[in-house]
């Protein structure tokens, strides 16, 4: 796991305009609130810094400090393993085992991307922003070479009621990254924002998709959508993926 080196992000240019404090030496975290375009401009300077933004959100506005602060519930401990140590199809083999009795339908195929994933995820930062949807939104900088990699690397823990090893968690978003053009934007106590550029675009192929979100995060279905059928449609052809965890 990289840690943190020096007293500030080392940027190019730092759209924020603010100080930048050190969490745990596991993310810098911007004294500013983010605005649209912020995100966008650090993500483009990733290929440089090694530092992937993340749209931080808070447990509630009268706990702000969860689960970003010094003391908050990064627990980078209870990450054992690297991304790399895993493959995707086992990892989802596995929960799914945990959550249905039917015999694991594999890994659904890829999609075509229909935007560039990079510049899907900045429309998709801006939106976030837009629509609220972040308690006390701050943003993050994780030294992580890509974006599946960052949750792990800043010892988030939001699903640890269904897994508390996040690398396992990262494994699965390395794969989405390649099969769907998925890139993670912004990630809150137990909540996760994925922009897709590859989206299925077929019933066949969301429900094939569906699967893997269901052995991932199965409160999506059980307390979300209600049923397979439902969140089939819910995410057929949709340019996001949201989950969360009880």
């Amino acid at each position: 796991m990289t840690r943190l080196t020096g007293t500030a992000p080392h940027l190019s240019t730092d759209p924020t305009g603010s100080s930048w404090q050190p969490v745990q030496d596991l993310l810098w975290i911007s004294d500013a609130t983010p605005r649209q375009g912020w995100w966008r401009a650090l993500r483009a300077q990733h290929a440089r810094t090694g530092l992937w933004p993340l749209l931080l959100g808070s447990l509630s506005d009268s706990d702000p400090g969860r689960p970003w602060s010094e003391d908050g519930d990064l627990d980078p401990c209870l990450i054992r393993t690297g991304p790399g140590d895993h493959d995707p199809g086992a990892v989802l083999a596995a929960w799914w085992k945990g959550v249905e009795q039917e015999e694991w339908p594999g890994l659904a195929p890829g999609g075509e991307p229909a935007t560039d994933p990079d510049a899907d995820a900045d429309e998709t930062a801006d939106m976030i922003l837009d629509l609220g949807v972040l308690t006390l939104p701050r943003l993050g900088l994780v030294p992580a070479a890509r974006g599946a990699d960052a949750l792990a690397a800043a010892g988030w823990t939001g699903p640890m009621n269904h897994e508390n090893d996040t690398a396992k968690i990262s494994c699965v978003l390395r794969s989405w990254e390649e099969r769907f053009g998925a890139r993670v934007v912004a990630v809150g106590f137990d909540t996760l924002y994925v922009s897709v550029a590859a989206p299925p675009t077929g019933e066949e192929h969301a429900r094939a998709v569906a699967a893997e979100h269901l052995a991932f995060c199965p409160d999506n279905i059980w307390q979300g959508a209600g049923s397979m059928d439902a969140y089939v449609e819910q995410i057929l052809g949709a340019p996001g993926w949201t989950f969360w965890w009880d």
